[in-house]
């Protein structure tokens, strides 16, 4: 599916539901990743029913243990386009029965892709047809590739508009799963912080409690090349790959299991619910100056 505008051209892959390409006409630049898979073989998932990892990947539902996988299993799977005109474009994913074996809830994915004149807005929908509440948690992951062929991190900056100081923890990586209890401080000035490989030696930087709402890629003269607008979200995970040519910048409602959790998925702190026959909404916008 190609949507398309004047300012941009942008391409969305039914497998996933997945943003795969933005390229940004008025500077002849493909802002998005492009999947190298030397590097990172995705561009832009979107990370549903479990945004990271489950403690020991499993999940308790009503008192049964499901297996999970990594970022859940709406990335790997068929989504049909229900919707598509001028600048936009929906697609659906519904509950299966293979779905019901490790997530055993009815629901309805709708992903919208909507041209803006700066940049895409991105809006999830999650409809519960059921009669019990469901759980869940879903994000995206968005990776921008850098504008140059030979740049690297150290070429930029991250801008947090109007921060100080923000708060992160770490993955405890031989548990794969989050350590709520050790904190790190992100010093920045005015703002901004220098991009750096060493950011990023022990997974994602997970920044917890609504810190982040807006979050820029800049150039080292502090020019903005491309940052996200996310209001209402609680976390946000920032990620790339030793010695790779882009960043992640990444929206979450919900993120992985902290390090021991092993109760309901219910109770998971973090974890959004719907009620049977309700639905949950939320958007964030991908912005390109």
């Amino acid at each position: 599916m190609r949507l398309e505008n004047e300012r941009f051209c942008v391409e969305i892959a039914e497998l996933g539901a997945e943003l795969t390409r933005i390229y940004d006409k008025k500077t002849e630049t493909d802002i998005l990743w492009e999947g190298d898979p030397a590097y990172w073989k995705r561009h832009s998932p979107v990370l549903f029913p479990n945004v990271g990892k489950t403690y020991r990947n499993t999940v308790l539902i009503n008192g049964i243990q499901y297996p999970t996988a990594q970022h859940g299993f709406a990335r790997d799977n068929e989504f049909r386009c229900i919707s598509s005109g001028k600048g936009k474009a929906s697609f659906l994913l519904v509950s299966t029965e293979d779905t019901k074996e490790v997530y055993p809830f009815d629901f309805e994915l709708v992903i919208t892709y909507i041209l803006k004149e700066e940049g895409i807005q991105v809006i999830w929908e999650v409809k519960n047809p059921a009669d019990e509440t469901m759980y869940f948690t879903i994000g995206g992951h968005p990776a921008f590739r850098f504008a140059e062929k030979d740049e690297k991190k150290s070429d930029y900056l991250l801008w947090f508009p109007g921060k100080e100081t923000l708060n992160y923890i770490l993955i405890d990586l031989p548990q794969a799963a989050a350590d709520p209890d050790t904190v790190y401080e992100l010093k920045l000035k005015e703002g901004y912080v220098p991009v750096t490989e060493e950011m990023f030696e022990k997974d994602a930087m997970i920044f917890d409690g609504g810190q982040i709402e807006e979050v820029w890629l800049c150039r080292k003269d502090r020019t903005p090349y491309v940052g996200l607008k996310c209001q209402g979200f609680p976390n946000f995970g920032i990620w790339s790959v030793k010695d790779a040519p882009f960043v992640c910048l990444e929206p979450w409602m919900g993120r992985c299991d902290d390090v021991g959790f092993t109760a309901e998925l219910s109770e998971k702190p973090g974890v959004n619910k719907v009620a049977g026959g309700e639905k949950f909404q939320q958007r964030y916008e991908i912005l390109i100056r």
